[in-house]
């Protein structure tokens, strides 16, 4: 636990770099225009702190999925699959990456939070309105999304949900 929250300690900032230089396609800004560069911009704009915006509900995520991951591998390998079988003792071999999507689904909120106060109000057009509300806190962004039944959007690739207010508009513009 202490190595994978170390990993995304270091790691944060790079991620914060990668959504808002994708987040920049947006509004066809080119604010970041490379890996150092975007270190100076947000260093300059935001102080040290900007690296780690969206930092804790992704840590907390990180550390939930660990955990779920190791406590459904443990229980299926404990109590569901049999000891002595060849065959079983392959399927304890998957049971890890089995749990560990369940994992991932399970804590996707933590992710979608992170994600969205890494480009909060950072001067982009996606981290802005219209696009994206600007939230206080992270705290702020995870109640407006679970009162807007939005915790679970872009999760799945395949069963995609259209958010309720956005469902009509885009209802009339494919009738007009």
């Amino acid at each position: 636990m202490v190595a994978r929250s170390a990993a995304t300690l270091i790691t944060h900032p790079f991620h914060l770099i990668t959504l808002r230089c994708m987040v920049q396609f947006i509004g066809r800004e080119t604010k970041y225009s490379g890996t150092l560069s975007a270190f100076a911009t947000i260093y300059r704009e935001e102080g040290i702190l900007g690296f780690f915006a969206g930092l804790i509900p992704r840590l907390l995520g990180d550390i939930l999925s660990l955990w779920l991951c190791n406590m459904l591998a443990y229980l299926i390998n404990t109590y569901a699959l049999e000891n002595g079988v060849s065959a079983m003792t392959e399927m304890k071999s998957y049971s890890q990456a089995v749990t560990g999507f369940f994992a991932s689904m399970l804590t996707y909120p933590f992710v979608l939070v992170s994600n969205l106060m890494a480009v909060n109000n950072c001067g982009l057009a996606g981290g802005l309105l219209p696009y994206a509300p600007t939230y206080s806190s992270w705290l702020d962004c995870w109640s407006q999304l679970q009162r807007e039944g939005n915790m679970s959007r872009g999760n799945s690739l395949f069963l995609r949900k259209v958010p309720a207010g956005k469902r009509y508009v885009w209802e009339e513009q494919r009738f007009r």
